[in-house]
């Protein structure tokens, strides 16, 4: 490994309709069809359809969202930093 400490996470898949996250830190970035977000483990991004954010925990780094999930990857480097954020697209 390369010498980074890790914190935990927990990823739970419901049925590909529903799916929730501990170990979030931060949302970077979504729509209907992409969630890019840092967590504890690395910035994961997920992949679907109808994709809806039920619930956010910024203080625990919970995270629930539901639709239909077709993947979810761990990615190395940087997030796509021309997303828009999450406040943004909230705050419109």
């Amino acid at each position: 490994m390369d010498g980074i400490s890790y914190g935990s996470q927990e990823i739970k898949l419901i049925d590909r309709s529903n799916i929730s996250l501990t170990g979030v830190n931060k949302i970077v970035s979504f729509d209907d069809e992409e969630f890019l977000m840092e967590t504890t483990m690395g910035n994961l991004r997920l992949l679907g359809e109808n994709l809806e954010l039920l619930k956010l925990d910024t203080n625990d780094g919970n995270v629930k969202i539901k639709g239909k999930i077709n993947s979810f990857t761990y990615i190395d480097g940087n997030v796509i930093k021309n997303k828009e954020s999450v406040f943004n697209k909230l705050f419109k």
